[in-house]
């Protein structure tokens, strides 16, 4: 007969340690999900930095140190065999 009159007392420690770690779980997923969202902008930044240099650093049509075979400037093809 003792026992009856504990069970409502672990009852309620039981929620509210429920809602305790309810709570805790949802702050550990906003701070996760704006760790992530804070990661991914800063990728999508460092991509776009690196596509501006590249084609900012296209100075020929087919790209940096490259030239045409086909050039009649003595360093092509042509130049060289022809």
């Amino acid at each position: 007969m003792c026992f009856g009159s504990s069970k409502p007392q672990a009852t309620a420690q039981a929620s509210a340690e429920n809602q305790a770690a309810a709570a805790a779980r949802v702050e550990t997923d906003m701070a996760t999900r704006e760790e992530d969202e804070r990661r991914a902008k800063a990728k999508r930044d460092d991509i776009t930095e690196a596509l501006t240099s590249r084609s900012a650093g296209k100075g020929k049509r087919g790209g940096t140190g490259r030239a045409s075979l086909l050039t009649s400037t003595g360093g092509g093809f042509l130049g060289r065999f022809g």
